[in-house]
């Protein structure tokens, strides 16, 4: 099962590096801003980084740092919880460089995306979070899901499926859900995870963690048969 973590906190440290930092800087971040004017200020999140239709606050960093702030701690627990269950895999399978870019830019796309929209509307909106990122995390396994099913194994992609469509129905029901963050991330993740695939040598990849994993089978399978 793709999404089980057996790890202790050690090994979560070492075995995915990136994943680990995203948090601490979340975590981090949440801090800082609830000892300088609250993480659920609309006012704190526009003047620290939140992407807003807000005129004097139109800088483009904007749709970067907003991925690493979190309206409240049950915002922040929520995304924590996707990365830790759902974004270890990734990282290990397409490697860290490639995940940063595939976070990030899902992340980013997903907020220029949202901020087109919030320029359409009347009302003041201020929108932060990790979620288009981690929906880009779950467009990629979407990828696999559809297109590489022998990488992941038919419990993980049940659980993939479930998880995404609750996802999805919660994104459109729940009022106060950046929806085309969400809608953007998961399908920019799904679009960049299927160039990287071609353009990034990331079918080597494959085929080398195949073939290791094909080795420690033969040498379980002897080391069982001289015991």
């Amino acid at each position: 099962m793709l999404f089980v973590r057996y790890e202790n906190w050690k090994s979560f440290l070492r075995y995915y590096p990136v994943t680990s930092l995203i948090l601490l800087i979340n975590v981090a971040v949440f801090i800082f801003l609830s000892f300088n004017g609250g993480s659920t200020n609309p006012q704190t999140l526009a003047d620290y980084g939140a992407v807003t239709n807000v005129p004097m606050y139109d800088q483009w960093w904007r749709v970067i740092t907003a991925i690493f702030l979190h309206n409240g701690f049950s915002h922040l627990l929520s995304n924590s919880f996707g990365l830790i269950v759902f974004a270890p895999p990734l990282e290990r399978l397409i490697g860290s460089w490639r995940y940063v870019v595939l976070y990030m830019a899902s992340g980013i796309i997903g907020n220029v995306i949202s901020l087109e929209l919030y320029q359409q509307s009347a009302n003041s909106v201020v929108a932060v979070g990790a979620s288009g990122a981690i929906y880009g995390i779950y467009g990629a396994f979407l990828y696999i899901a559809l297109f590489q099913r022998q990488i992941m194994d038919e419990a993980s992609r049940k659980t993939m499926y479930t998880i995404l469509g609750l996802g999805l129905i919660f994104t459109f029901v729940v009022p106060g859900i950046g929806i085309w963050a969400h809608v953007g991330g998961l399908i920019a993740g799904f679009f960049i995870y299927g160039l990287m695939l071609r353009l990034t040598g990331l079918r080597g990849r494959w085929r080398r963690l195949a073939e290791a994993y094909a080795k420690s089978l033969s040498e379980q399978e002897n080391q069982n048969k001289m015991e």
